[in-house]
């Protein structure tokens, strides 16, 4: 559970100030995707921005927890025959 913090509110934090940075440069009714206008309401663009926004840092924070793991925690269990738990090297 701590991990899952670890990722998620800095993530969120960064996503809030990404998204204030971005739609206080771009309006949010001048937005297009893929050649076209997008057609949403301003509320809706700055909550689907925001989400997204959210899931890129959380990849973001994800990543960095993924490889901060030590060499331990990486090979924890290789080696081990899955039946005994005893070094297959025996």
């Amino acid at each position: 559970m701590l991990r899952i913090m670890w990722v998620l509110w800095p993530s969120f934090v960064v996503a809030g100030i990404a998204e204030g940075v971005f739609f206080t440069v771009i309006d949010p009714q001048e937005l297009y995707l893929f050649g076209e206008a997008v057609h949403f309401s301003k509320i809706a663009t700055y909550s689907i921005g925001f989400f997204g926004f959210w899931v890129v840092c959380a990849t973001s924070s994800l990543m960095t927890c993924f490889l901060q793991r030590s060499a331990a925690e990486v090979n924890k269990g290789v080696g081990t025959h899955p039946d005994t738990g005893n070094d297959a090297a025996k």
